[in-house]
């Protein structure tokens, strides 16, 4: 067996072609000569969680329609409170790069696909088609094409049947078994992930470790619960989105199979780790990383960007940060920013430059003298991290407001100078005059919503996003009626307000 194709796209596999290169015949072939059963169409709704049309072969002439033309469901169903039932007819495409082998149904090919109206056209509300528009419209101004990767934590909770080998609390991080007893299910998520996506960096598990949480939620209480990661490689932003829903997707099903529950909640006890959901963002230019400059320090395109995050990183929180539980993890000392700077290898910063093997590379022939062949990459490997968002951000809204931003950043004269003024050193959690001159994230969805109201023209501008879909965001937002919870929660007791938090933080562990 040829260990390089273990874990690959057998599809890809079989048609011996870039996922790029596919056509519809490719794919007849592949479903003919295959016996494939059934075509699942997925794409993600308002709600931000994959949706699944079911469609079985019956003749070639049908395949052939269904993946030239898509299928229509119901737009007001998918995208409730923003298409008249009158109008709700929308087509779902298939994005032919994106097929793979059904993880759970072998027999099964899926597709990723967009929204087209009736018109023929992607559908200006929904969040893919707003992504797409920001790509273009990024590429169009500025000639960047934008590549990211998520970094994707979660617990997966489980009830406990040993008391041996108890790590201790906010240990975990890249904990092995047998003091972490997820190990299994983590690695099994890992393998089913990675033919779906081809995109997988890592997994580990992370910090946060619950021995037994408390909660009226039956599905809860009394379960132990591990932080795990996953983090993927660089793709092209859009793609990145969808793989973050994919695995999603994935994650939830497979604990679900193991009698495991996974939740991507921001946070879920006092005190213990939230889930982040941190983008690494790069700008290519004729497929070339150009994060840094020829002295391998950070370009003036990088800091750019950096510059356009600062400058829409309050709004941005209304995408990235959706829930009241969203600012119950967004607190000084947790690896979690409150302050709107950036950072090299800095947890604390709201945006961090970690390292990138820009200033050393060929590390293996430091502790392996005997390895005779150098090591040269040639391709600068350097991102930066934008740490605020959580696990209930709605995925490409973020992404797409973030395109917008780093637009902004290449293309205001203003963005460079900004990037200078929020840059810090340190740990600035540990500096009180720095924290007082650097402006802050918003500490709740009611102040998220009012800055969205407040500059929504940033998103407005040019159609990019609809109106319909900020009036929506904001009235999330403001449904979660979280105006003064700090404040609140800050003069009760230790008990009344474990209480009250524990309301607050496991009434949406399903969301997103």
């Amino acid at each position: 067996m040829n260990q390089e194709l273990t874990l690959s796209n057998p599809i890809i596999t079989y048609l011996k072609k870039s996922k790029y290169e596919i056509s519809r015949s490719d794919l007849l072939k592949y479903i003919e000569e295959n016996k494939i059963e059934r075509i699942n169409f997925n794409y993600t709704a308002l709600d931000g969680q994959l949706k699944e049309l079911k469609i079985p072969v019956m003749n070639r002439k049908q395949v052939e329609r269904v993946l030239a033309e898509g299928e229509r469901v119901d737009g007001s169903s998918l995208f409730k409170g923003l298409i008249d039932t009158g109008l709700s007819d929308l087509y779902v495409v298939p994005v032919y790069s994106s097929v793979f082998l059904n993880p759970f149904y072998p027999s099964n090919i899926n597709f990723v696909c967009r929204y087209i109206n009736y018109k023929g056209n992607l559908a200006p509300f929904a969040p893919d088609s707003i992504l797409y528009n920001a790509v273009e419209k990024l590429k169009k101004e500025t000639g960047y094409d934008l590549y990211a990767f998520g970094e994707l934590e979660f617990y997966i909770f489980n009830l406990r049947d040993s008391e041996m080998y108890t790590p201790p609390k906010q240990a975990g991080y890249h904990a092995t078994a047998p003091f972490i007893k997820t190990g299994k299910v983590l690695s099994e998520i890992l393998k089913t992930i990675t033919p779906v996506t081809g995109n997988v960096k890592y997994g580990h598990s992370e910090v946060g470790y619950i021995e037994r949480l408390e909660s009226t939620d039956l599905d809860l209480k009394g379960r132990t619960g591990e932080q795990m990661e996953i983090e993927f490689l660089p793709a092209p932003i859009l793609e990145a989105a969808d793989n973050v829903v994919l695995a999603k997707w994935i994650i939830r099903n497979v604990s679900y199979r193991n009698n495991m529950l996974a939740s991507f909640a921001p946070k879920l006890e006092e005190g213990d780790a939230g889930n982040g959901m941190h983008f690494h963002l790069a700008l290519f230019k004729d497929g070339k990383n150009v994060m840094t400059d020829e002295t391998t320090n950070l370009s003036i395109e990088a800091k750019k960007l950096i510059g356009g995050l600062c400058n829409f990183a309050d709004s941005l929180s209304a995408f990235g940060n959706t829930l009241a539980s969203s600012y119950l993890r967004l607190v000084p000392n947790q690896e979690a920013p409150t302050k709107i700077c950036w950072s090299d290898s800095n947890r604390s910063a709201m945006i961090r430059v970690p390292l990138g093997w820009s200033k050393v590379n060929n590390l293996a022939s430091v502790i392996n003298h005997s390895q005779p062949q150098d090591y040269k990459n040639g391709l600068s490997m350097q991102t930066v991290e934008f740490r605020s968002p959580d696990g209930s951000a709605f995925v490409h809204l973020l992404l797409a407001g973030i395109t917008a931003a780093i637009e902004w950043g290449l293309t205001d004269e203003n963005s460079l100078k900004l990037a200078e003024q929020l840059y810090a050193k340190g740990n600035i959690a540990s500096n009180p005059e720095l924290l007082k001159k650097l402006p802050s994230l918003p500490r709740s969805c009611y102040e998220s919503a009012k800055i969205l109201k407040e500059k929504e023209n940033l998103y407005l501008k040019d159609n990019l996003f609809t109106e319909s879909i900020i009036k929506f965001v904001i009235n999330l937002l403001e449904a979660e009626g979280d105006k003064d919870l700090i404040s609140k929660l800050s003069k009760m007791s230790a008990v009344n307000r474990s209480r009250e938090m524990r309301e607050i933080m496991h009434k949406n562990i399903h969301r997103n």
